[in-house]
């Protein structure tokens, strides 16, 4: 599934062709995603300029001129890829562009989404906050005042593994698992750790890892293990400079460590770490 760095690399991706054009036409090619797509869409959304384009967790959030926000969510395998003319053209639309969006200049925005675990409503601006999909949510990580206090007194208390929690969005979002193996390796935090017991510099350390990680990979792109592709088409490469997750059996990378990089699973999913390196 995509996660923080992924979406905002896609959302980074769309704001130089979007913002400030007008929609022109909207093909709408079935009746729903994972939940149905917006009553009368092409109604809606044809006509308007894009305002912005915002994120919150792992949603996109395309602002309209007439007060609407156009929220998105790739699910498992979305992608959203532009084309200009020539390019459109020449590649037919393939049967998993589900959403089509063509632009007052010439280009053309497709939401493709094989697996149809992806989203599109369309809310009002003020409406945006408090919709259930945010309710509850935590803060976003590369904000500025999220620090290791913070961290801190959103783990305290907690007797479930510090890996988990980093999973749970009400603790911060966007964080997925590729991400929470890596940032914990960079602090130096077991992931078996309970998350109580991260509190003052060792919490200053995992938010400076959480930070690095994901800025990292949005430079690279987002990391590319089956479905993310760059609005432009290329792919990501963050996953080259993976140092635990998926390298099972694989040398640590911190030198003179000598162990292996280790496998566990945790509430079904796949945790990478470093036994030695990480207390």
């Amino acid at each position: 599934m995509p996660e923080l760095p992924e979406v905002e690399t896609v959302r980074r991706g769309l704001l130089p062709r979007l913002v400030g054009r007008q929609i022109v036409r909207l093909q709408q090619r079935r009746r729903d995603l994972r939940v149905p797509l917006p009553s009368k869409f092409a109604a809606r959304v044809e006509g308007r300029t894009v305002s912005a384009i915002d994120r919150r967790a792992k949603y996109l959030l395309i602002r309209l001129d007439d007060g609407q926000t156009l929220i998105a969510h790739l699910g498992m395998s979305g992608r959203m890829t532009l084309h200009d003319a020539a390019s459109a053209a020449s590649h037919p639309l393939d049967r998993h562009d589900h959403v089509v969006f063509d632009i007052d200049d010439g280009w053309q925005v497709r939401f493709n989404d094989a697996r149809r675990f992806g989203l599109m409503l369309l809310v009002a601006d003020d409406a945006v906050p408090q919709h259930k999909l945010f309710k509850g949510l935590g803060p976003e990580p590369l904000d500025e005042t999220f620090d290791g206090a913070m961290l801190a007194l959103r783990l305290a208390g907690r007797k479930t593994p510090i890996k988990a929690a980093l999973l749970d969005q009400k603790t911060l979002v966007g964080v997925g698992n590729i991400y929470a193996c890596e940032a914990l390796f960079l602090a130096g935090i077991s992931p078996r750790r309970s998350a109580h017991t991260v509190q003052g510099e060792r919490a200053d350390r995992l938010v400076a890892a959480i930070k690095r990680v994901l800025s990292r990979s949005i430079e690279d792109g987002g990391s590319t293990l089956r479905d993310h592709i760059q609005p432009g088409g290329e792919l990501g490469y963050f996953q080259t400079r993976f140092n635990v997750y998926d390298r099972a059996g694989i040398a640590c990378p911190t030198r003179g460590c000598g162990n292996t990089v280790r496998r566990l699973v945790q509430a079904g999913r796949s945790t990478f770490y470093c036994v030695r390196c990480q207390r």
